[in-house]
């Protein structure tokens, strides 16, 4: 089997783990559970606060200590097992401490499916910025056809979701074990102190001004990141309490209308090597903020009948607006940092966007929502979504006027090497 059909298997079962559940859990929360929205809220900054305390952490623990497709396979391993848990909870708090153990294990996991990813493709004398998206695309592929069985087998608001994504961690952390050995770094020198020893040197990055910037801007943006994620399925089905659009496709399938936001990622994840080369990662990015303001904006006057194409268009911009930031990024950070701290520079990454940002934006945006934005138990659907769109062109513009970076086309080619 070929390291890239092999690393391909590895991209579709890292994101069919999350699938299974992720855009589901809404109604499995509020329809089946019955629970409040601000504790969801809370639920959904595990992912955040997960991606705060371990990517960077495992990162540096693969960048100096163990072999980067050993942590991996175990941390899936261990995270299947929380997941198989999860449905024997029958409470907000537990639930709480079991996901956030579930995440602790699966979060740094995105960032080593990327270190592990490149080090093979070099180690095989691959063109990282050619041969990677084509591959990570099948990770979206793997993250719609988990989004389809759970939908399509009647479990869209059943505990059976994560019985569906803890058995496909157990398979992928097995099978990680048989990938081409991405051993540690190991590049200490006998007078390194003891922060290199650790591998905390990569923290010093913080110290580069435009370093600092773009992992500030990684947070901001971050907040958006799983907005949609948390509250666009609960959108959609909510649409069923109006009586004209009750039996509209839209709430009988919105998993599947939620799934074309997936869809559209296959298609901007292969034009990424294309728009880096002809406009930077500054323009990239800033073209990924702009699509989370339409992103937004088209959901707050969409509906199933006359506005329906609104909310098709706005899942055909997500494409845009997640790829081109997470994974322009990680290659950003790829072009500009050592090899000896490549792994816990994408952790740092991780840290911020899925950490701090998704951690505040999911925990803040839950308190909005129900103190602001939520009348009689009736959620203002439309409001919600123009506020998180004024937020996104905040950030947006912010980071048009204060991040400065000259684009060099040779830049991106040095990821290849």
């Amino acid at each position: 089997m070929s390291v890239k059909y092999r690393l391909t298997v590895m991209s579709f079962l890292q994101f069919f783990i999350w699938g299974a559940w992720l855009i589901t859990v809404g109604n499995y929360w509020f329809a089946t559970k019955q629970w409040s929205g601000a504790e969801f809220g809370a639920i959904f900054s595990t992912l955040g606060l997960s991606s705060i305390l371990m990517p960077a952490l495992t990162g540096i623990i693969a960048d100096k200590f163990i072999n980067a497709e050993k942590l991996y396979g175990i941390l899936h391993i261990l995270g299947g097992i929380a997941l198989l848990y999860i449905p024997q909870v029958d409470n907000p708090t537990s639930f709480y401490w079991v996901i956030f153990a579930a995440m602790l294990c699966y979060m740094p996991t995105i960032s080593l499916s990327n270190s592990v990813a490149y080090t093979i493709l070099k180690n095989n004398n691959f063109n990282v910025v050619k041969v990677f998206p084509p591959i990570r695309v099948w990770g979206t592929v793997g993250f719609i056809a988990a989004m389809w069985l759970t939908n399509l087998s009647g479990n869209k608001a059943s505990a059976n979701m994560f019985y569906i994504s803890a058995v496909s961690a157990f398979v992928l952390g097995i099978y990680s074990f048989t990938l081409p050995k991405c051993p540690p770094q190991k590049l200490i020198a006998e007078n390194a102190t003891v922060a290199q020893k650790l591998g905390l040197d990569a923290f010093k990055l913080f110290g580069t001004y435009k370093m600092a910037l773009f992992f500030l801007f990684s947070m901001f943006l971050g907040g958006a990141l799983q907005l949609t994620n948390m509250y666009g399925d609960v959108f959609l089905s909510e649409f069923g309490k109006i009586p004209e659009y009750a039996n509209s496709i839209v709430v009988k399938k919105s998993t599947l209308i939620m799934s074309i936001s997936q869809i559209s990622e296959t298609l901007f994840i292969l034009a990424i090597p294309f728009f880096l080369r002809r406009f930077g990662i500054k323009q990239v990015m800033l073209i990924s903020m702009l699509a989370w303001v339409l992103r937004f904006g088209l959901f707050a006057y969409g509906d199933p009948a006359d506005g329906l194409w609104m909310i098709i268009m706005s899942c055909i911009v997500y494409g845009m607006a997640f790829d081109f930031f997470n994974i322009s990024g990680s290659l950003f950070v790829e072009t500009t940092t050592d090899a000896s701290i490549r792994s816990s520079a994408q952790g740092l990454f991780m840290m911020m966007s899925n950490g701090f940002g998704a951690f505040f934006g999911g925990l803040i945006s839950g308190i909005v929502i129900d103190k602001y934005f939520t009348h009689e138990g009736q959620r203002d659907w439309h409001n919600i979504w123009l506020a998180f769109a004024g937020y996104a062109l905040v950030v947006a513009i912010a980071f048009a006027v204060m991040f400065k970076h000259q684009h060099h086309p040779e830049d991106v080619e040095h990821v290849a090497h």
